[in-house]
């Protein structure tokens, strides 16, 4: 039935200031950045990864202001759900190198069953893990 999941989406406070973290402190790049009028579509991917992210704002055209208020309240805790987890061939290093560029870290890098890895967090509150699986 389904081939590949294609595109996930998290949500954002600030899709410029997402932009630069996501990209600019993250190493991704942009797929796709057009403004749909009722909406930006903000995509980014791992380079060599088909999969993208979508930052998106709370708000319309799925939202209501009511609940586009809420959702934002959410995403501020960290508590909207926004969870990805990316591998990499040196978790420790890549530790380093976000410590080194001001990523808020929420674990330091751990010897797991699977691997290492290690927890942050974007500015938005979404939670992401940085893993070395195990050969």
């Amino acid at each position: 039935m389904f081939t590949q999941v294609a595109i996930s989406q998290l949500y954002v406070l600030d899709q410029d200031a997402a932009l630069d973290f996501y990209v600019n402190t993250l190493g991704l790049e942009v797929r796709t950045d057009i403004d749909l009028g009722v909406m930006r579509w903000l995509t980014v991917g791992v380079p060599g990864d088909s999969r993208e992210i979508l930052l998106q704002e709370p708000g319309g055209p799925m939202m209501d202001p009511e609940t586009a208020a809420q959702v934002r309240d959410l995403v501020a805790k960290g508590a909207a759900g926004g969870f990805l987890i990316f591998y990499t061939d040196d978790c420790r290093a890549a530790y380093e190198t976000l410590v080194a560029r001001g990523v808020e870290i929420t674990q330091e890098p751990m010897e797991r069953d699977y691997g290492i890895d290690c927890g942050a967090r974007d500015p938005f509150g979404n939670h992401f893990r940085i893993t070395q699986p195990r050969a």
